[in-house]
């Protein structure tokens, strides 16, 4: 399944763009710098054609010809890293990603990431700065990027598959990774961005950080 590029956010120093693909229905997200062009294109999941249709799609975003600059992938699971490989060849741009994924990322795709990332670590292109937020327990080294587009607008934090509308992300019936994430969720996310803050997940739809806060007791007592 493909679904044509959508303008999700269009802000005065960014566009956000998605293009959901595969039968898993993996988001795929483009950011782009309107002053310099530059972009980081976060999940390469599926259909490499899409992808490109989604570059091409965001050409007309700058002021300035648009170009990619880096690749970041949320998490080591095979099935947001099937065209990861096939985007570095066309590409020829860096990777990054978590620390502790990087050996899965390598064996499930064949990419040596580049760029390894450490909580609060930061990820930047010419007009472009991620903040990694690791937030462990659905894989060891999921990250959550979170780009602050300025005072006056909301942040917007791509959770990758650690965080949903209606809970945290799969942890196996572990309970040990579940509360290492549903932690992590609280403590890097929720104890640190507000209400407003957009939450953008490897699948499915967008929500808020405000409109999750309250569920979260719920989340603990039911164990997933």
């Amino acid at each position: 399944m493909t679904v044509d590029s959508s303008l999700l956010y269009d802000l005065p120093d960014y566009t956000v763009r998605r293009n959901v693909v595969s039968a898993m229905a993996n988001n795929v997200y483009l950011i782009t710098a309107k002053g310099t062009g530059a972009q980081i294109l976060i999940d390469a999941a599926d259909d490499l054609p899409s992808i490109k249709e989604l570059l091409q799609d965001a050409t007309g975003d700058a002021e300035v010809p648009t170009s990619l600059a880096m690749i970041a992938t949320t998490h080591q699971h095979w099935d947001h890293v099937r065209a990861l490989a096939g985007l570095v060849s066309h590409s020829g741009v860096p990777t990054a990603a978590g620390t502790d994924d990087i050996p899965g990322i390598a064996k499930e795709s064949g990419v040596a990431i580049d760029l390894a990332l450490v909580h609060d670590g930061t990820l930047s292109v010419a007009g472009i700065e991620l903040v990694a937020v690791h937030l462990r327990g659905h894989t060891p080294g999921s990250i959550a990027y979170v780009l602050q587009p300025g005072s006056d607008a909301a942040p917007i934090i791509f959770s990758g598959d650690s965080l949903f509308p209606g809970g945290v992300g799969n942890t196996q019936d572990d309970p040990a990774r579940f509360t290492s994430l549903v932690n992590d969720v609280e403590e890097r996310l929720f104890n640190v961005y507000p209400d407003n803050a957009v939450v953008l997940p490897g699948h499915g739809d967008g929500t808020t950080i405000g409109a999750e806060r309250p569920s979260l007791p719920q989340w603990r007592e039911r164990g997933w």
